[in-house]
């Protein structure tokens, strides 16, 4: 057993020359979502959420760890987006995992060398173990091209400036923000998790995205709802400054084998969500280009 798993270690952790996929197949688990929990709890995970894309069946679940925790912390800032585990549990029972290697490196960045990727590698470990470590798949990036990961030229990175919602007079102030518009239902969206670090003024919380014409499950339907555990989308607080990671690189980070045809077919996907979140952060929003 424990070459097995070091076998699946090794495969999960990839060189920088090599390629790294999104998400990796776990085992098929027939008690569905509360097995699942189960396995993870009893690896040492905290479970701090669900997640149901509306209109598309299966579940997200939201976990952390506590090393992973620390790594945030720190590191600090915007690193904050990488404190969640996602686990997908399909209606027949398929489990997936978001890779910790893949979502560590994008996002950390230039961080991710040392403590980041320590955590990120016990993550993983811990996931092998509590849910198995089957074919990764979603799509090859390398591993060197994750800190400045794009979809193509001219299109966002990490750090764009169109992540930037709305900025408040405190880090307070826009942490309750957040939280009281989730919890109204604005723009007809939920709360699926939150993590806050008051100590850092770092926040990240988890948004189920509802509206039947622009929610997540209008465009998830499209793309691929295999890749499920790219979900929940989050909105973030650094600062006093209210952030969301633009669609183009956000959707394309957690699908990066769309063709440029599907891809185009979403084409107002970035925008409706900067719209529907920009309300979330308590701003307003302004149009801008999209493709």
């Amino acid at each position: 057993m424990k070459k097995l798993v070091a076998t699946a270690l090794f495969a999960l952790w990839a060189p920088l020359a090599l390629a790294v996929q999104p998400y990796v197949y776990g085992e098929k688990t027939p008690g569905g979502v509360s097995a699942v929990k189960q396995k993870l709890t009893a690896a040492g995970f905290k479970i701090i959420g669900d997640h149901t894309p509306r209109g598309v069946g299966g579940d997200i679940i939201i976990a952390t760890d506590d090393g992973l925790l620390n790594a945030v912390r720190a590191t600090g800032g915007s690193t904050i987006v990488a404190a969640p585990v996602r686990v997908a549990v399909q209606p027949d029972g398929t489990v997936s995992y978001a890779n910790p290697e893949y979502w560590g490196r994008a996002y950390f960045r230039k961080q991710f060398n040392g403590t980041a990727e320590a955590a990120e590698k016990a993550v993983g470990e811990k996931l092998v173990k509590a849910l198995g470590a089957g074919k990764e798949f979603g799509g090859d990036v390398s591993a060197g091209d994750l800190a400045s990961y794009r979809y193509m030229f001219g299109m966002e990175r990490f750090d764009s400036d169109k992540n930037d919602l709305k900025s408040y007079g405190s880090f307070e102030q826009a942490v309750a923000a957040v939280r009281s518009n989730l919890a109204a239902g604005k723009n007809n969206c939920s709360k699926s998790y939150e993590i806050v670090m008051p100590d850092k003024k770092i926040a990240v919380f988890g948004v189920e995205m509802n509206d039947p014409a622009t929610g997540e499950g209008s465009w998830l339907k499209k793309i691929g709802s295999s890749q499920m555990a790219a979900l929940p989308y989050e909105i973030f607080v650094v600062g006093n400054k209210v952030e969301a990671l633009y669609g183009r690189y956000r959707i394309a980070l957690g699908w990066p084998k769309l063709g440029m045809g599907t891809f185009m077919s979403i084409s107002d996907t970035p925008d409706q969500i900067l719209e529907t979140l920009t309300g979330v952060a308590g701003g307003v929003y302004e149009k801008s280009s999209s493709f």
